[in-house]
């Protein structure tokens, strides 16, 4: 038996009055989950929806209670209290088998409330650490291993792909790669992605199609 961590990233719901406000991202996540629930029913699943939920940030109070010694943390408990929320989200991807994370790119980059996230689960002693004797590369190692993620993401334009017209502007997918090894030192990252929903034409309808399609197909591959 598995465990299925999903953490979806967008504002917007999955389903809304109007449907043209529906969240792509979702829709395309829903359909991998719905699959991969078919094949595998009895796996474990964990879903955060950080669009709709979103973690704290990080602050001055809980960067020093992650460096500070577990047995010098004050008392009361105020710095485990700080640290409380990141240790449940930190378990979770470490009780994960395979991580699905939907996001819509906003101003080319990840949604802040996904950004809050990984500042929440990359911690030094718990998910990755830090070791000088390594040398200057690569003194940080993820800690966790042993984990598949699935990136789907949603964008108003196209072309972000390497070798796309707008390959240097896109800062959502290359972010989710570097970051994906504080997961569990993932190897393999497959993406699925829908594109030019800005101009609403044939060619958004296709895209749209065509990542639900991948979902599907790969839920069914990966869940064998």
């Amino acid at each position: 038996m598995s465990t299925l961590l999903h953490i979806d990233s967008s504002v917007r719901a999955a389903n809304n009055p109007n449907p043209d406000h529906d969240s792509i991202s979702k829709n395309i996540a829903r359909r991998f989950i719905e699959t991969w629930q078919q094949n595998r029913p009895e796996d474990d699943y964990i879903y955060r929806d950080v669009g709709m939920n979103p973690p704290d940030f990080i602050s001055q109070d809980w960067i020093g209670a992650v460096f500070t010694p577990p047995e010098q943390k004050r008392s009361p408990p105020t710095q485990r209290e700080t640290l409380a929320f990141s240790d449940t989200l930190i378990a979770e991807v470490a009780k994960a088998d395979v991580i699905l994370i939907s996001s819509p790119m906003y101003n080319y980059g990840m949604p802040a409330h996904l950004k809050a996230w990984f500042d929440q689960i990359v911690r030094i002693d718990k998910t990755f650490d830090f070791d000088l004797s390594r040398g200057d590369f690569p003194p940080l190692q993820p800690i966790l291993s042993g984990k598949t993620l699935i990136i789907v993401t949603s964008s108003g334009e196209f072309g972000f792909e390497k070798g796309g017209i707008r390959e240097t502007s896109g800062h959502l997918a290359p972010h989710l790669r570097t970051l994906s090894k504080y997961l569990g030192g993932v190897d393999t990252v497959y993406e699925i992605a829908a594109e030019y929903q800005e101009f609403g034409d044939e060619r958004h309808r296709t895209s749209v199609a065509n990542a639900r399609d991948r979902a599907e197909s790969l839920a069914g591959k990966l869940s064998e």
